[in-house]
């Protein structure tokens, strides 16, 4: 889409660089060519631009609440850069149709699992509209764990550049495709929250912070041998000791 390429040159790159300070680690992982899912957290307005930002020169479809399509001036900004509204706190047949139609075409999609940000930065409980449109197409998903977007208005009060960071994790994929019961759904969404998990740091985990109880079963990665759980900050010695008397409480 001609508009949303105009965009990013003219838009993105010159405003990131000029608000923001970015690092984009494990920019190698991203697949060169063909469809897949852009996985991100999402606490503030920043995330998602983040990561599109850490993608150039692809360019990703986004997924975006209905709500911003009614705001003057921002609505005219999103037709132009093609995104998908989203009714939120309903199935949206027509955007989960147009999601699937998006990666169909070879495109990019960008989603935020938790469907709202959670704006103390910390992961909120995930929808399952991202697994369900992974089951359809059966495309890989690419985690990107964004962090230090909370200080950017105090930042720009200050008028400071912000510094983020776009932690780029290894694609994977489920194994399953087409229908699955809703507790194997519920199963692969949370297996793929941990992997998002694994690229933020530990105040950041929120609703999956229970890393020691995370599993592959449902999914593969497109290299094999790897795992992003493999990033997940070795426990300090006081975490060990309490994750042990924890586990030894279980086994009584």
């Amino acid at each position: 889409m001609w508009t949303r390429r105009v965009l990013n040159t003219a838009g993105m790159r010159p405003l990131a660089w000029l608000l923001l300070r970015a690092e984009v680690v494990g920019r190698e992982r991203i697949p060169r060519g063909g469809p897949f899912i852009l996985m991100v957290n999402h606490c503030n307005f920043l995330d998602p631009i983040v990561a599109m930002y850490a993608l150039l020169p692809r360019e990703a479809v986004v997924l975006t609440k209905v709500e911003n399509m009614q705001r003057p001036g921002l609505s005219l900004l999103m037709r132009l850069y093609g995104v998908i509204p989203v009714e939120r706190g309903e199935a949206d047949v027509t955007a989960i149709k147009r999601a699937i139609e998006t990666l169909e075409q070879g495109n990019i999609l960008l989603v935020a699992p938790e469907g709202t940000r959670s704006y103390h930065g910390r992961l909120l409980p995930a929808k399952h509209g991202m697994t369900f449109i992974a089951l359809r197409t059966g495309v890989p998903i690419l985690p990107v764990g964004v962090t230090g977007v909370k200080d950017f208005w105090s930042n720009l009060r200050s008028l400071r550049r912000t510094p983020v960071r776009a932690n780029i994790g290894h694609p994977f994929r489920f194994r399953h495709r087409g229908h699955v019961s809703r507790q194997t759904m519920e199963e692969m969404t949370r297996e793929a929250m941990y992997q998002l998990a694994a690229l933020l740091p530990p105040e950041q985990w929120g609703e999956y912070a229970d890393v020691e109880h995370a599993s592959e079963e449902h999914i593969e990665f497109l290299e094999p041998g790897v795992s992003n759980l493999a990033y997940i900050p070795a426990p300090s010695a006081g975490e060990q000791y309490a994750y042990r008397r924890r586990l030894a409480g279980a086994l009584e």
